[in-house]
């Protein structure tokens, strides 16, 4: 099936709108995508109805952490919100949560700030239930300390993946080293104040 002018330029532009979400330049996106200046040009400026190879399309996705299908057929707006980090909820995850939450304070919490519950992914949702235990994290150090704390470390994350994309990878890959050997030299202090 040959797809039309019109579908090749759609996708074109859905690229290219994406692109500029996530702040990336001509430049920055052909890095990324590990796409010649040239194709990058002429998928960002809409240039010609050119049929946008299968590769071309999958280099694209990869780039902008989706896969073919979704970039293929979801529809813009379900995409944009993805640009930043931010998935549509999963309601089946919301669901586990909100039964698995024993801690009242968790409950409550789940309530007031259901914005931020459906940002949790399934590890973090886990995380969070597995805090529930007697003693546990949540019991000391709240539960609203405990969901900054994976939601600092998200965003962390995510500025790691961008950056490890750019030419600052080994730098950052020395900043986490000694990060690293301070942490392995302080091991058993660190144990010691987890315990008490």
């Amino acid at each position: 099936m040959t797809k039309s002018a019109g579908e090749v330029l759609d996708l074109a532009n859905k690229i290219a709108r994406l692109v500029e979400e996530r702040g990336w330049n001509q430049e920055d996106f052909a890095r990324i995508s590990q796409l010649n200046r040239h194709t990058v040009r002429t998928i960002l400026n809409s240039a010609g109805n050119r049929r946008l190879r299968n590769a071309t399309v999958s280099q694209c996705a990869e780039a902008l952490g989706l896969t073919v299908n979704e970039l293929r057929t979801l529809p813009l707006e379900r995409l944009l919100p993805r640009m930043h980090g931010k998935g549509p909820a999963d309601e089946a995850l919301l669901k586990m949560l909100a039964s698995g939450a024993t801690l009242p304070e968790l409950a409550a919490w789940l309530e007031r700030n259901a914005d931020r519950a459906a940002e949790f992914v399934a590890d973090e949702a886990e995380e969070l239930l597995g805090m529930q235990a007697p003693g546990g994290a949540l019991e000391r150090l709240g539960v609203e300390q405990c969901v900054e704390m994976i939601e600092r470390r998200r965003k962390l994350l995510a500025q790691v993946k961008a950056i490890a994309a750019t030419e600052y990878l080994e730098l950052v890959e020395q900043v986490v080293g000694l990060i690293q050997d301070k942490l392995h030299a302080l091991k058993p202090e660190i144990g010691r104040r987890l315990r008490s």
